[in-house]
């Protein structure tokens, strides 16, 4: 059998060939779009899950160094019976398997430097000892907010004892030396 140019039959098996064309690339089409979707979720979802691990990281160092609210300043203390400022900063960063340097000489190279307006919490902050220049203080980040940023430390101060202080108050601001960040973002 023969189709003639322009008979129906012959235009009816070309418009049934380009429908069944057509729903094969629709068919392809929805199949990649799908396919590029999931990507994209998975991707988001990824990302969502690595902001919210460390969201929750910061904010679980900053809950369980705060337990240790009013535990007494100890000189080379670095347990729950007291703390020094490098022992405190220790074991609560060792709670979470992230390894520091035990005294606050030691920690000149460590983590990355950021600036006080960048500071998170979880962050640190190193200062001046009131004796001597070198670095002599640590304190880890609570709520950050600049110049008035508030951090939580074992003090030997009048104080004696694990609390929050604010980079706001005089004796703070003129021995801070530098924000380091330890925590992988």
């Amino acid at each position: 059998m023969t189709l003639k140019k322009g008979s129906p039959l012959k235009i009816i098996v070309v418009f049934v060939v380009l429908a069944i064309i057509v729903l094969i690339i629709a068919s392809i089409s929805k199949k990649e779009s799908e396919n590029v979707a999931k990507e994209i979720e998975l991707k988001t979802s990824s990302a969502q899950d690595d902001t919210i691990r460390n969201v929750s990281v910061r904010d679980s160092i900053e809950d369980f160094g705060s337990e240790f609210l009013g535990v007494p300043y100890v000189y080379g203390g670095n347990d729950a019976n007291g703390f020094d400022c490098s022992g405190f900063v220790f074991f609560v960063f060792n709670n979470f398997s992230i390894e520091l340097p035990r005294s606050t000489s030691q920690f000149g190279g460590v983590g990355k430097e950021i600036s006080i307006d960048s500071v998170k919490k979880g962050d640190l902050l190193l200062f001046l000892s009131p004796t001597r220049n070198e670095i002599g203080h640590i304190g880890i980040v609570t709520k950050p907010n600049g110049m008035e940023t508030e951090f939580i430390h074992a003090s030997s101060g009048k104080e004696m004892e694990v609390i929050i202080s604010s980079l706001k108050q005089p004796n703070y601001t003129r021995r801070f030396v530098r924000a380091v960040s330890v925590i992988e973002d």
